[in-house]
């Protein structure tokens, strides 16, 4: 039934206290009829009568008053039964369950909050004093979303066992839109110049249907504060805005309002001082502030004085600082003194650190992550870097810590992290189909947090046509307490060139290896590594690129025999990272350079050495909009001889590209081609027995020049920028696992040791159709749009990209998908 305004509470005051005639009495018995949760014993504690006192009226009121008090009754009623005062109540029924139907701006999550602050939750008793205050508060709140003709209908349902269901009924009703915003006052800036900062929109045009002009209390005064920290921030310091007014159309779907300001005069800063206790470090601090004497007052500046000393402050466990500014304004010569008043307070310390939240991860391996110590003084930054440093953690999505002060304690606090985690491993599997690829899977299992250890365990087995390999690599990132880590891998792969688009050759290599990683601070980091190689290399074709190699090592005894080499490689790494999480960061960069070789003693001797960074700048407050930029930068090359030749880069260690890299582009489809030149000759002129001499070389010009698969070079560059945007149509929960970008992709391989020259004397006919190979300029660019996913299979991203710049033979894809891929 619906809730009635009224509470009906029997009292002496009523037909009860007639009941107990006038005269004052010895109470030989106390009883309490009604009781069913409440103890009787509970009852009684606030009865401050007993057995063998004397009561009268005003005694029995004020038990009464006080029982009501309790909490526990909607009715109680008294009455006297010789000296036995009996005291008849009817218990405040239990909420059964809350349920909330058409409400639509406000959450239920929401709405139960509100109700928790007023004790009405499921399993808590009724206090029906309470309903109205509630429901006047959320109509309030609809009011201050601009939803004038909202209605709410609260039903109580009784149910057995003096159970009730609280049923809140809502009709939102359309918000009202602004129809306008009036400024009054302001000569020196235009309405239209002031308009521009707020957020609020007025009167919009049918067109801009992707705007809105919907009231909102909380926008509008944000508007103003803007509108007040313009003019703080030019100098105004005597800028007010003396009223605001709201005006409600009769239909209530329209809001007028109306702003009357004061601007007042400019004022500069005359002087400014500290006074206070800045631990010995004011002369410091006066150097680094952004406030200057002599300039003009400007309201962000001091706001950010302020900020700067709390936050220095708190640093060194002074968490609790206060900065005052104390302005001393001379209106005559427009001039303002300020005086900044500092109380650091009292050191505070972290009594305990908790962790919460974390189902998989164990509790040591979040805490390893932490510079914040139990026990050290509460430090801001130490705080924020433990925050950043875990978040980089692949299987964490978010992270946040609460400070919370100990009751009675000034000088103590404790820190509770609540971590979120998002899956660790990732099931990888990829499908893809171009020209030269044909059909591909690979198929994996990664473990970035094997048990809760943080140690990652990986199996990766990658097939398709002409290409298959297999790994399994673990690694552990605290192989030592200081943070020093270690991974080891093994390997096997078997590589037809033929199959995908490369030129003709068979490869299998298999392996061992090791690394070791040693921090340097918290954000770079320098690897050191050593692998141990054996490779197989047959049907080497007789190639431009590869003539030095089969010059170097072709057995002359059996000139069509495969290569068998033995490698070891030496590997040194450095790597700089300060983004602000792990998957999808915001802010901050990643950077890293490679350089690996050879060792003297094995059967090839090269080096390549790779620098590959990505910088991400927030360019919105709440990091939606972002702005991304990366580079790739790769170079290799041989050293020392053998048998007589200069070593160069084996042609199977040439860089490729992913048409992850170059999306838009197909595998491989932009690398150089194999080129292979065959001599032009004139046979002999057949003798009298008929038996034919050999032939004889003809001239160049007339060699056949036949361009083979694509071969790589021994140089790359990749770059791109990318505008991260929100996703549409996506709940704000699930922002922090899906990203959409739009994007500019420019790649390029070559090789540096291809010299066009040695074709010069080819026919003009032949050697227009040849490239330059070693021309680093040749780009090719895409743009197009991406969508990324952190999928319970791991991450996947989608891309639709058109090409900008290509050349004639170049393979183009207008969609790429791909699953757990690594961005």
């Amino acid at each position: 039934m619906p809730i009635k305004k009224h509470l009906a509470v029997t009292s002496l005051l009523g037909a009860s206290f007639a009941a107990l005639g006038q005269n004052s009495f010895i109470v030989e018995d106390l009883k309490v009829e009604g009781l069913q949760r409440v103890a009787l014993g509970a009852a009684l504690t606030h009865i401050p009568i007993n057995v063998g006192d004397q009561v009268d009226d005003y005694t029995v009121s004020k038990t009464i008053k006080a029982l009501f008090a309790s909490g526990h009754f909607d009715d109680i009623a008294a009455y006297r039964d010789g000296n036995q005062v009996i005291f008849k109540v009817k218990e405040r029924p239990t909420i059964a369950s809350i349920e909330f139907d058409g409400n639509k701006d406000i959450k239920d999550e929401q709405l139960q909050e509100s109700l928790d602050q007023q004790n009405i939750r499921a399993g808590e008793t009724l206090d029906r004093t309470v309903i109205d205050s509630v429901e006047k508060g959320l109509i309030e709140f609809f009011h201050s979303i601009g939803k004038y003709n909202a209605k709410i209908e609260m039903t109580i349902v009784e149910l057995p066992r003096n159970r009730v269901r609280l049923k809140l009924d809502f009709d939102e009703g359309d918000a009202a839109s602004v129809r306008q915003i009036n400024l009054v006052g302001n000569e020196l800036f235009s309405d239209e110049e002031l308009l521009k900062l707020v957020e609020s929109q007025q009167d919009l045009p049918w067109w801009k249907f992707l705007s809105s002009d919907r009231y909102q209390k909380q926008t509008i005064e944000g508007d103003l504060e803007k509108i007040r920290s313009y003019y703080l921030d030019r100098g105004y310091l005597r800028f007010n805005i003396d009223s605001t007014q709201v005006s409600v159309s009769p239909e209530r779907e329209s809001v007028y309002v109306t702003a009357n300001l004061t601007e007042g005069e400019q004022y500069m800063v005359k002087d400014f001082e500290f006074i206070g206790d800045l631990l010995g470090r004011e002369e410091l601090i006066r150097s680094v502030v952004p406030l200057r004497s002599g300039e003009l007052y400007n309201g962000s500046i001091v706001t950010a004085t302020e900020e700067f000393i709390k936050s220095y402050l708190a640093r060194f466990g002074y968490a609790n600082a206060e900065v005052r500014t104390v302005p001393d304004i001379d209106d005559e010569s427009k001039e303002v003194k300020l005086t900044l008043a500092v109380d650091p307070g009292k050191r505070v310390y972290v009594r305990r650190i908790a962790v919460n939240g974390n189902q998989v991860t164990a509790d040591h391996v979040v805490r390893r992550e932490m510079t914040q110590l139990e026990g050290a003084w509460l430090s801001n930054q130490s705080l924020e870097r433990s925050k950043l440093q875990i978040q980089r953690l692949p299987y964490m999505e978010s992270v946040d810590f609460e400070v919370k002060p100990i009751p009675g304690v000034d000088d103590q606090v404790d820190v509770d992290f609540k971590v979120k985690e998002q899956p660790a491993g990732s099931f990888q599997a990829g499908v893809a189909y171009g020209s030269y690829g044909g059909l591909q899977f690979n198929v994996g299992v990664s473990e970035s947090n094997f048990l809760g250890t943080g140690n990652q365990l990986a199996f990766n087995i990658n097939t398709g046509r002409g290409s298959k390999r297999y790994t399994v690599s673990y690694t552990n990132p605290y192989f030592t307490p200081d943070g020093v880590s270690q991974g080891s891998s093994i390997f096997y792969s078997d590589f037809d060139g033929s199959k995908l688009g490369l030129i003709d050759y068979d490869q299998t290599n298999y392996g061992i290896g090791t690394n070791f990683g040693f921090p340097i601070d918290a954000v770079n980091r320098i690897n050191f590594g050593v692998r141990w190689i054996e490779e197989e290399l047959d049907r080497i074709p007789d190639y431009e690129q590869s003539r030095v190699m089969r010059l170097a090592f072709t057995d002359p005894e059996n000139p069509d025999a495969g290569f068998d080499f033995t490698k070891y490689e030496l590997s040194v790494g450095w790597s700089r990272i300060t983004v602000n999480r792990g998957m999808f960061p915001t802010d901050g960069s990643r950077q890293s350079a490679t350089f690996r070789i050879t060792t003297p003693n094995s059967d090839l001797n090269f080096f390549k050495v790779n620098y590959d960074s990505r910088f991400y700048w927030p360019i919105s407050n709440d990091h939606r909009w972002v702005f991304s930029a990366r580079t790739g930068l790769a170079y290799g090359n041989g050293y020392g001889e053998v048998n007589g030749f200069e070593q160069t880069l084996p042609f199977q260690e040439f860089y490729r590209i992913t048409e992850m890299e170059l999306r838009g582009f197909d595998r491989n489809t932009i690398l150089p081609r194999a080129l292979q030149r065959s001599p032009s000759s004139i046979g002999g002129t057949p003798l009298p027995d008929g038996t034919v001499p050999g032939s004889i070389g003809g001239d160049p010009q007339f060699d056949n020049l036949i361009q083979g698969g694509r071969i790589g070079g021994n140089a790359k560059a990749l770059a791109g920028i990318e505008m991260i945007v929100p996703t549409p149509f996506l709940e704000e929960e699930n922002t922090s696992s899906v990203r959409t970008s739009f994007f500019i992709d420019a790649a390029n391989v070559w090789d540096t040791e291809f010299d066009a020259d040695r074709y010069t004397n080819l026919s003009p006919d032949v050697y227009k159709t040849l490239s330059d190979y070693s021309d680093p300029s040749r780009f090719r660019v895409s743009t197009g749009l991406s969508v990324q996913w952190i999928s319970p299979m791991g991450p996947m991203l989608i891309s639709f990209a058109y090409p900008l710049k290509k050349e004639e033979d170049d393979e183009t894809d207008f969609i790429s998908f791909n699953i757990s891929n690594t961005f």
